[in-house]
């Protein structure tokens, strides 16, 4: 399991998560835990125009869950909430119906597809996009 699913690129991604924090006045927070193995985020954003404009992200998680908010930090900034929700979609299929990875500008994300065999690592890495989802679904609500 460690060479098929802790691979340089995942570690690396892992090592390098973009928009660590918290915002200062964002339109919504929420965050997402896992029981089974104690990691969680929470994910801080606004939106402008339809799009993000302001990210930022707390993680306490394992290389998978670092891995995958890296991936969805790199290019959340001017995603559409549309995006965001067909990502979370993609992710949730990849690793549990056997889905292709995500394309486009989210494919770093692809590189957790080797974690699909070990599904007590999935909610771990599923976290950010179940807690961005779950954020934009508050600015939804409050429009």
């Amino acid at each position: 399991m460690i060479s098929d699913v802790y691979s340089t690129k995942i570690l690396e991604l892992a090592a390098n998560i973009p928009h660590l924090g918290r915002l200062p006045a964002p339109q919504a927070t929420a965050s997402a835990h896992s029981r089974l193995c104690g990691s969680s985020v929470t994910a801080d954003l606004s939106l402008e125009d339809g799009k993000v404009a302001a990210f930022a992200q707390d993680v306490k998680a394992c290389a998978l869950g670092q891995a995958s908010c890296a991936a969805m930090g790199r290019h959340i900034i001017g995603a559409t909430p549309e995006e965001l929700r067909d990502l979370r979609e993609t992710m949730r299929k990849m690793l549990k119906e056997n889905g292709p990875p995500p394309q486009g500008k989210f494919a770093d994300a692809a590189v957790l597809e080797a974690a699909r065999d070990y599904k007590a690592r999935h909610a771990s890495i599923l976290l950010i996009f179940d807690a961005v989802v779950k954020a934009l679904d508050q600015i939804q609500v409050s429009a």
